[in-house]
C-alpha cells in the first residue's frame, strides 16, 4: 500500500509502504474510510519536534475491520469502528479510572495516513457504530477519533458546568470542538479568542457567544472586561504554547478551573505565580476511549456536527499539500480520502 512517511521539516512523502499484518493475537486490521492531518503533526512536521528516521504519520482514523487477531472477541469482521491515538486493554486500573491513555500498556497508535492501519489492543481500543455509515457521517465520526474527543475532555477537565462562563484559547479543530463540548455540557457563556473570521464563524456555529481577538496580556485585560473583572469560571487551553497557558491561567478567577490539552512545548510554570493564581489545573493526552461510545452516539443521532472543522478535503495522494495547507493556515483541518490505489 502507499501511505505517508516524514523525512525531516516539511518533507511528507507519499510512498510505498509494507501492508499492515496481524503481529499479536490482540491485533485487529482496519481499511481506513478517512484519516486526516493533526495540528499535533504540525510540530515534527516545522522540525520543532525531532524524529530521528523516515517515520509513518497519523494517528486518527474510522473504518472498516477486515481482520482480527486469535485473542480479539469483542471486535467483528465487517464492522465499521472508531478508535484513538493510544492503543489501551480497556480493563488496567488506570483505564478502568478513565484515563485510557496512560493505560498500564498503551501503544501509541501511528501511520493512520494509509489505506490499512494495524490497531493493537483492539477490543480495548476501537468502539464499532451502530452500523455501516453514510458517508456524510464519516468526517464527524473521524473527528471523534481525535479533535472531537480532546475538545470533550478539555472541557470536561476545565469542569464546564451548565450557566458558566468559560474561555477558549486557541481556535485550531481542538479549541472549535472544545467550544462544542462546552455546548453540549450546558455552559452559559462562551468566550472563542481567535483572531481568523473563518475560525471565528464556525466557533459562533459551535456556540460561542464573544470572540477575543487580543492575546497575552491584553486578551487577559478582554477577557476580564467581559466577566466584569471577576474571570472565567473554565478556561480550556487549546495550543500548548507559553503564552497559551498564560493566558488561561490569568482569564481564570480564583477558584477556577483550567485543563492544557495542547502539547505543551516550552512551557514552563513558576510555583509561586501558581499558588497565587489559586486555580485548578488538569491536563494532558486526552483520554478519548473514555468518551468514544457518548461521542459516536451523539454524531450518530445527529446532534452534533463536529466535522464541520475538515475544510479541506484531499485524496490521500496529496497528503503534503494537506499539511502545507495546515502549516500556511489556509484550512483548519484537512480530511484525506484514500483511494483505492492506496489500499
Amino acid at each position: 500500500m502507499r501511505g505517508a512517511v516524514l523525512y525531516g521539516p516539511r518533507d511528507v512523502r507519499f510512498e510505498q509502504r509494507d501492508e499492515p499484518t496481524i503481529v499479536k493475537p490482540t491485533d485487529a486490521i482496519i481499511r481506513m474510510a478517512a484519516t486526516c492531518v493533526c495540528g499535533s503533526d504540525l510540530w515534527p512536521y516545522r522540525g520543532l519536534q525531532p524524529i530521528s528516521a523516515p517515520t509513518p504519520f497519523g494517528h486518527e482514523y474510522c473504518g472498516v475491520v477486515e481482520d482480527v487477531g486469535s485473542a480479539v472477541t469483542k471486535v467483528k469482521r465487517g464492522q465499521f469502528v472508531v478508535g484513538s491515538f493510544f492503543a489501551s486493554d480497556n480493563t488496567c486500573p488506570t483505564c478502568q479510572a478513565g484515563y485510557q491513555s496512560s493505560c498500564q500498556n498503551r501503544e501509541l497508535v501511528g501511520g493512520a495516513q494509509a489505506g490499512r492501519l494495524r490497531v493493537p489492543l483492539a477490543d480495548g481500543t476501537l468502539v464499532a457504530t451502530p452500523g455501516m455509515p453514510s458517508e456524510d457521517l464519516i468526517p464527524s465520526l473521524l473527528a471523534a477519533s481525535d479533535v472531537l474527543g480532546t475538545g470533550w475532555f478539555a472541557a470536561d477537565a476545565a469542569n464546564v458546568k451548565p450557566g458558566k462562563t468559560v474561555v477558549v484559547v486557541g481556535d485550531g479543530a481542538v479549541g472549535l470542538l472544545g467550544v462544542l463540548s462546552a455546548k453540549q455540557m450546558g455552559a452559559g457563556r462562551i468566550i472563542a479568542m481567535s483572531r481568523h473570521d473563518r475560525r471565528q464563524k464556525l466557533a459562533r456555529e459551535f456556540g460561542a457567544n464573544d470572540i477575543v481577538t487580543e492575546r497575552g496580556d491584553e486578551g487577559v485585560t478582554r477577557i476580564k472586561e467581559l466577566t466584569k473583572g471577576v474571570g472565567a469560571d473554565s478556561v480550556l487551553e487549546c495550543v500548548g504554547t507559553q503564552e497559551a497557558m498564560m493566558q488561561a491561567i490569568h482569564s481564570t478567577r480564583p477558584g477556577g478551573y483550567v485543563s492544557y490539552v495542547g502539547v505543551p512545548h516550552g512551557v514552563r510554570l513558576d510555583g509561586a505565580e501558581l499558588f497565587f493564581a489559586h486555580v485548578h489545573l488538569h491536563g494532558g493526552p486526552a483520554p478519548v476511549r473514555r468518551y468514544l461510545p457518548h461521542l459516536i452516539d451523539l454524531v450518530w443521532d445527529r446532534k452534533i456536527n463536529p466535522g464541520k472543522v475538515f475544510d479541506l478535503i484531499l485524496p490521500l495522494e496529496q497528503v503534503a499539500e494537506g499539511y502545507r495547507a495546515m502549516d500556511e493556515r489556509r484550512a483548519i483541518k484537512t480530511l484525506l480520502q484514500p483511494q483505492a490505489e492506496s489500499r
